[in-house]
């Protein structure tokens, strides 16, 4: 069973900038009511893909993903995705064998940046960088599928 183990923090500023590897823009969607799972789509440049996560506030958590036609995401996008959708440039920090994913949100979550860090374990420690801020992991507003629901300008 593929399981990923991510925790979530807050920035202090943007000293990360001056270290980003490379970066991206994500659209991303949500289908239908959250229960048990989430169900997304996502067009990360010209490659796309579904995503089923389960659902809870937990740093670990079951996810199942498959790479789909862009044309279909796109259409499942545009007619099968609730709105608001996640509208984010995604940057890419490398640290020893860390990768920081850092999301900065448009939009509706305009002004909202996290950083993102995958262990192999939940007790694995990692060096925090000087910019990294208060740890979110458990809370739900910072969940990309609660920002659709709650979006950062409604806080």
């Amino acid at each position: 069973m593929p399981i990923e183990i991510e925790r979530k923090f807050l920035l202090l500023n943007n000293n990360w900038r001056e270290q980003v590897k490379t970066s991206y823009r994500i659209r991303q969607g949500y289908m239908g009511e959250i229960d048990k799972a989430s169900v997304r789509i996502r067009v990360q440049g010209d490659r796309a893909n579904i995503n089923i996560k389960s659902a809870g506030l937990s740093m670990r958590r079951m996810e199942y993903e498959y790479e789909i036609p862009l044309d279909e995401a796109e259409e499942m996008l545009d007619q099968l995705c609730k709105q608001p959708q996640i509208d984010k440039t995604r940057f890419i920090v490398e640290q020893g064998k860390f990768k920081w994913e850092i999301d900065e949100f448009y939009g509706d979550n305009e002004g909202l940046l996290v950083a993102e860090i995958e262990l192999d374990d939940e007790n694995e420690a990692f060096d925090k960088p000087e910019w990294l801020g208060k740890e979110v992991t458990e809370e739900a507003g910072y969940y990309n599928v609660n920002l659709i629901k709650n979006p950062y300008k409604m806080w």
